[in-house]
């Protein structure tokens, strides 16, 4: 095929893809994403002391909203799509707590369920697809596919961090730290060997779940569990202007890219 015809077959389906595209600033957001749903998350359930049912109630409620605008609009919508992340990881929290706190299976047995479910959804979607790509997608099925994927993906890497910090006894830093340096291998494994750049890219999406949540409980936690204890609100305050500064930022470098 002319690879004249190649790009403009390219250029056609990312003017119709609805996700963000994976680069440096989609994982700097991502972090923050998940710092602020850790946050959020626990500013519902703990600080408002609404419990972890009612809690699960407000955010599925928030996330299906956010996501219905998101499967509406025709194309990629920075801040729409960026509503939808920060959903999935705030309801991720609820869901993760719930399972432990409310059902009292634990961050063990919950993140084996949890690893369980994505599997399933990325084995139907494989099945379906018969690939796992991320970018780019204009199916509606395959964008819930993804989606589905996303939330138990967050909820999974919530179940973790917490599992690192009240079963394993690790510090929320320490914490931070280990899930750090796996996100940093899969790091070097995409650039120097020829390992699945797909199954890297889930791994690290669910390894910056606990990365941002454990430094959500650094800054909310209180001192003597080794945290700031700056409280849930004002780290939700702080963690939503960051993520406000980046989604401007990665909104105008969109613009650019569609505009050339």
């Amino acid at each position: 095929m002319d690879q004249s015809l190649v790009n403009i077959k390219i250029k056609s389906m990312e003017q119709l893809n609805k996700v963000a595209k994976i680069t440096l600033i989609f994982w700097l957001m991502k972090i923050v994403a998940t710092t602020l749903g850790e946050t959020l998350g626990d500013f519902i359930s703990m600080t408002l002391n609404l419990g972890y049912t009612t809690g699960i109630g407000i955010t599925l409620l928030f996330f299906t909203l956010v996501l219905f605008a998101q499967l509406t609009v025709k194309k990629y919508t920075t801040v729409i799509y960026w509503l939808v992340i920060v959903g999935t990881t705030t309801l991720g929290t609820e869901i993760s707590d719930y399972i432990d706190r409310t059902l009292h299976l634990g961050y063990a047995l919950g993140s084996l369920i949890l690893i369980g479910c994505l599997i399933l959804t990325l084995y139907l979607w494989n099945k379906r697809y018969k690939n796992l790509e991320v970018y780019p997608i204009s199916e509606r099925p395959k964008e819930i596919y993804y989606w589905v994927a996303i939330l138990f993906s967050n909820s999974l890497g919530t179940a973790f961090g917490d599992f690192l910090s009240d079963n394993m006894g690790f510090s929320y830093l320490n914490g931070a730290l280990v899930t750090g340096i796996i996100i940093l291998i899969v790091v070097l494994l995409h650039y120097y060997t020829k390992i699945n750049h797909i199954l890297l890219f889930w791994i690290a999406f669910i390894f910056t779940r606990p990365f941002g949540a454990t430094f959500g409980d650094f800054l909310t936690k209180p001192l003597s569990k080794g945290g700031l204890e700056l409280g849930t609100l004002p780290s939700s305050l702080v963690s939503i202007a960051i993520m406000t500064i980046l989604v401007i930022i990665s909104h105008r470098q969109h613009n650019k890219q569609t505009a050339i």
